[in-house]
């Protein structure tokens, strides 16, 4: 029985894109009997809801497995490919360029010391 999409869930479309860039499962050995599709839709529906990884929803594949996914993609650099490769597609579909020409910033006060003009005292004697 197939699992109730979810809103996180990719699209055809979107798996269509990704499909291609999952790692191929490693030569020799048992055959890969997990389905990838659904262990990107558990990875995004973790990323969504903040859940905790063995709090995902059974219908999934075993939360050890995802997050193994999870791990070994994002240490390889394989997890920022997928979503800049979505983003770049989305970008181009909505008729923009693919890369981002501007960000925006932001940035935060910060209490460097607890006595005022101590940074200032500390720049001018250097």
């Amino acid at each position: 029985m197939a699992r109730k999409a979810d809103s996180t869930d990719l699209s055809d479309l979107e798996w269509e894109i990704l499909a291609p860039l999952i790692p191929p499962a490693k030569s020799g050995g048992h055959p890969r009997t997990t389905d990838m599709r659904e262990v990107c839709n558990a990875i995004y529906y973790h990323l969504k809801t903040g859940c905790q990884w063995d709090m995902l929803p059974g219908e999934f594949p075993p939360s050890s497995t995802v997050y193994s996914y999870y791990r070994k993609w994002q240490k390889r650099g394989i997890w920022e490919e997928l979503n800049h490769t979505l983003r770049d597609r989305l970008r181009e579909k909505m008729g923009r360029l693919a890369q981002p020409s501007a960000i925006a910033a932001d940035n935060q006060s910060v209490k460097t010391t607890e006595k005022r003009g101590m940074c200032t005292a500390l720049m001018v004697a250097n």
